[in-house]
């Protein structure tokens, strides 16, 4: 189906994914913290306009709180407590990446044709208007794996995670229209709770081996006394 059949909020929707997809692949090629954590929040700002649009689309206007608790929480506090953390623990400097950025850009890209592919099923099947965007939504789920997988700082592994949750959130909207506003509002309060959990985790990992490197705490040994 050609995007010009489609209506205009259809085509709005389709658009904001393509964003989000986008989001998830500049979030990979950032060089810095604090700007990746602004771009997550650009991401949770693309998933707030998509779900906004997919709740007038369905006509189920419930989403519209789904919609409103992602822009407290993905925009506005998660972001906020992040760059707390990184102010506090002074860990703004580059990020330090596994592998040579320009391979794991290429991976991200083969991913999202593997996205579509198992995907393509679904596509077939379903008879949503927003059936094209499922694929979309698998993919930022594997980018934001990736980005855990390929950095070294912890910080920038829990956006990678925070990515993750935005693509089934995502998958959610436009697979299903949305879950029940129980399961909704019980992840919202998870996702609360893991940014706080987070930052007390930060904290001991930095007093106890003087540094949030994923890579030193793999070359931790047990010394015998």
């Amino acid at each position: 189906m050609l995007i010009t059949a489609l209506s205009l909020p259809e085509q709005v929707a389709l658009t904001l994914s393509a964003l989000i997809l986008l989001s998830s692949f500049l979030m990979l090629a950032q060089t810095r913290i604090d700007s990746l954590i602004n771009t997550f929040a650009l991401q949770g700002v693309l998933l707030f306009f998509a779900t906004v649009i997919i709740a007038f689309i369905s006509g189920k206007y419930d989403l519209l709180i789904s919609a409103f608790l992602t822009l407290a929480l993905k925009v506005i506090f998660i972001p906020g407590q992040l760059r707390r953390l990184v102010v506090r623990l002074d860990i703004r400097r580059e990020i330090e990446v596994i592998g040579k950025p320009s391979l794991i850009m290429l991976f991200a890209g083969g991913l999202v044709l593997f996205s579509y592919y198992v995907a393509l099923p679904i596509r077939e099947l379903s008879l949503l208007t927003t059936r094209n965007t499922i694929a979309i939504s698998l993919a930022v789920v594997l980018i934001g794996m990736l980005i855990i997988i390929s950095r070294r700082k912890a910080v920038a592994q829990v956006v990678g995670f925070m990515s993750m949750e935005n693509g089934l959130f995502f998958a959610a909207v436009v697979s299903t229209f949305g879950m029940p506003m129980v399961v909704e509002l019980g992840i919202a309060f998870d996702v609360l709770v893991a940014v706080f959990l987070f930052g007390v985790f930060f904290f001991q990992i930095r007093t106890e081996i003087g540094s949030l490197d994923t890579d030193r705490m793999n070359r931790l040994t047990e010394v015998e006394k």
